[in-house]
């Protein structure tokens, strides 16, 4: 059978020679009894006993008390105090607090097996419990996402590396904070500061995903858009004791998407919008035409005059490179909140919002026309593009987009007709 080392630490020769006898009794292996906390330090570094016995009160350069202080920071091994009156639990009430910590001496054998049992136990208990908080807190540091985890009331208990390089707080300054005031969310459809969610998650006692347009605020001012989750903690009883948080940098996530949303809603070869966006602004535009009786509106069609013989004379490639010098001239002759857009071919439109009148929308035309009058040099061939423009006013009373492009492409038609280089209006 296994016997437990035990090193008895007590200046009282006669009673520990009693506590020694009583414990091999009962079939523990006492390696010896010292009477100084040197030599207990000693013998502990060469013997490493399973316990310490050790009178509270021991005299000498080193007392009992600094004694344990070295024996469970440098040694991690159980001590159970022995002590002889009960003022020294009240001197001591700190360390003796809790139970089984200590025995009252002289020791009665049951009393000297149930107190020994019950710290080696303790000890053990602890030891597990240690190694399953470090096993999961090598999981939690290995997780790819940044992880924080708080207590009942909201303030955080741990952070792992990935949290600490997303937020800019270093674990141990963050300890015992607010959540909100490290993780400081931004819902940014709302434009608003996101209360604490650790709290949020307790109440509701559920998880709780992040609003989809969330931004983390850190420490350093950065912003970086965030996603996933916060959940409540449970304990085998189902009780919520506190909620651990899931943050990813989903950067790249939302560049792929805008840049996908980008690719949707533009023309490649100008990167102008394309038809699907004009119209999304077109619509826009009518709903805002609606709520105010003073604001006008006009949309211009274009087509470019003998495209086809460029192509065909010059090539595809000096074709879309012609292209794209008209999508720029195009845009140096609106206002910034005007858009111009790329139809497919060598179509554009061009949305003029709140303008005062026909004239606003005649001008720009004109503006355009002056514009693409001046010859273009691409790969050493002078090149002067003309258009055609129809034009068609707000002022028709248009509920559909398709009716105003549909009325500003029959007004360029009949321009066309009319020669090149030259605009109507419906």
């Amino acid at each position: 059978m296994f016997a437990h080392k035990i090193l008895v630490v007590e200046d009282e020769k006669i009673l520990a020679l009693d506590i020694r006898n009583s414990l091999q009794k009962l079939g523990y292996f006492v390696i010896e009894i010292t009477t100084s906390g040197e030599e207990a330090i000693k013998k502990i570094a060469e013997t490493n006993p399973h316990l310490v016995l050790i009178d509270i009160c021991l005299a000498g350069e080193i007392n009992g008390i600094e004694i344990v202080d070295i024996i469970q920071n440098h040694f991690q091994i159980p001590v159970l105090y022995l002590t002889e009156y009960s003022e020294d639990i009240q001197l001591n009430k700190r360390r003796l607090s809790e139970p089984f910590s200590y025995i009252f001496k002289p020791c009665a054998e049951k009393d000297l097996h149930f107190a020994v049992e019950m710290a080696l136990f303790k000890h053990q208990m602890s030891k597990k419990y240690e190694e399953e908080k470090q096993r999961l807190t090598a999981i939690i540091n290995s997780m790819g996402c940044a992880v924080v985890v708080t207590y009942a009331n909201g303030s955080i208990q741990m952070m792992n590396p990935v949290a600490e390089a997303l937020t800019g707080w270093r674990q141990d300054e963050a300890y015992g904070k607010d959540l909100a005031e490290v993780v400081t969310l931004i819902d940014k459809d709302m434009d608003e500061v996101i209360d604490n969610l650790a709290n949020q998650a307790i109440q509701a006692g559920e998880i709780l995903n992040l609003p989809d347009n969330c931004t983390l605020l850190a420490k350093d001012g950065k912003k970086v858009p965030i996603g996933d989750s916060v959940a409540p903690i449970r304990d085998l009883d189902g009780n919520v004791n506190g909620a651990v948080l899931v943050l990813q940098d989903i950067s790249k996530r939302k560049q792929t998407e805008a840049q996908l949303l980008r690719n949707a809603c533009h023309d490649a070869l100008t990167a102008l919008p394309n038809r699907v966006l004009f119209l999304d602004r077109l619509r826009q535009t009518i709903e805002r035409s609606k709520r105010r009786n003073d604001y006008n509106f006009a949309v211009l069609f274009l087509d470019l005059d003998g495209f086809k013989g460029i192509n065909d004379r010059f090539g595809h490639s000096i074709g879309d490179d012609f292209l794209v010098a008209i999508a720029r001239r195009l845009e140096s002759c609106l206002r910034s909140g005007d858009t111009v857009a790329r139809f497919g071919g060598d179509e554009f439109a061009v949305l003029l919002e709140d303008i005062k009148d026909v004239t606003d929308a005649t001008n720009v035309a004109k503006r355009i026309q002056e514009s693409l009058s001046v010859p273009l040099n691409l790969h050493g061939h002078q090149i002067t593009p003309t258009a055609s423009i129809g034009i068609a006013l707000s002022s028709g009373g248009y509920e559909e987009p398709q009716n105003l492009l549909r009325d500003a492409d029959i007004a360029m038609y009949r321009a066309k007709r009319q020669g090149k280089a030259r605009y109507g209006v419906f």
